[in-house]
């Protein structure tokens, strides 16, 4: 358990926004179900319309990665990724302050048997996952049938990271930062479950150039390394959203073999197709306003300056 900074540290009023933002998120948080994902798509309609800078990036995005789509589908689907964005929003509030028995009674697994067989071995577990709207939500509802840690980066807005760590370490007995490898690998050669959501774009050390929808991406490699140094088996983990937005499935998918195998970017080249797999089953769900393709070179090396 992380060491806490008191809260009343955040009284200055650099924060008095921030403090705005969790009061009337909390507040939210004790409207029916129902209720909430609704609001959570009207929030996706405003959000399509004054983020504009995100918006283009997830247009950009949508139309290299789905290029045999119509220009009438990659706008509908455009609308959904936004809806499904502000309902994500909510379900902040639902992950740090909802009831428990609620969320269970919403929520269904499939494959949790891969986990447990996983961990059975000694070695801990690595539940790779990925940046799905659902990302906040998947770990408090993963969190009612299994103990874990997980790994996340830290916020820049001091007080949020702090109340998000406390939530975190409240449903999920460890939040690690993701510089702190040594308390990954320890967690892990401890028997632990880690959750760990590598997809997002990573040109820095330990990094490989790798297919993602067909386009070379900056991709990290650093899955490969934690089963190298602790042993454990990499066992995927995909949280979506039913299709009538009343529920969620948790899919926990069998380790998947040869990992590590002795090459990191044929490592980081079969988990980027397991996303992709995923993303197509869902592909509103995933969080297309991130700069996925940054700094490439060749026919995509201009990909977001084009669309800003």
């Amino acid at each position: 358990m992380s060491r806490a900074t008191p809260l009343y540290r955040f009284w200055s009023p650099r924060y008095w926004t921030t403090w705005l933002g969790l009061g009337l998120l909390r507040l939210l948080s004790l409207l029916p179900f129902r209720a909430q994902m609704a609001l959570g798509g009207a929030l996706g309609w405003l959000l399509r319309l004054t983020l504009r800078s995100r918006r283009r990036i997830a247009e950009r995005n949508l139309a290299v990665c789905f290029p045999e789509r119509s220009d009438a589908e990659r706008a509908h689907l455009l609308r959904a990724q936004f809806a499904s964005l502000g309902r994500g929003v909510f379900e902040i509030g639902l992950c740090w302050w909802g009831d428990a028995d609620d969320l269970r009674s919403r929520v269904r697994i499939e494959g949790l048997e891969h986990l447990q067989q996983a961990l059975a071995q000694g070695h801990g577990a690595i539940i790779l996952s990925a940046h799905f709207t659902t990302l906040e939500i998947g770990g408090r509802l993963l969190g009612l049938f299994t103990p874990f840690h997980l790994m996340y980066r830290p916020h820049s807005n001091a007080l949020f990271e702090e109340v998000l760590r406390r939530r975190r370490e409240h449903h999920f007995e460890r939040a690690i930062s993701r510089d702190d490898v040594r308390s990954m690998i320890r967690s892990l050669k401890d028997g632990r479950a880690v959750w760990y959501a590598p997809d997002q774009a990573w040109d820095r050390k330990a990094g490989a150039l790798v297919p993602f929808f067909g386009i070379p991406a900056h991709t990290n490699t650093a899955t490969t390394r934690f089963a190298q140094m602790s042993g454990a088996p990499v066992v995927p983990f995909f949280p979506l959203r039913d299709a009538d937005d009343a529920g969620y499935t948790l899919h926990m998918l069998p380790p998947m073999a040869g990992i590590p195998s002795g090459s990191a970017e044929d490592d980081a080249a079969r988990i980027n197709a397991l996303y992709e797999e995923w993303i197509r089953r869902a592909p509103a769900q995933y969080l297309w306003v991130h700069r996925r393709f940054k700094r490439l070179e060749g026919e995509h090396a201009d990909l977001y300056d084009r669309a800003d």
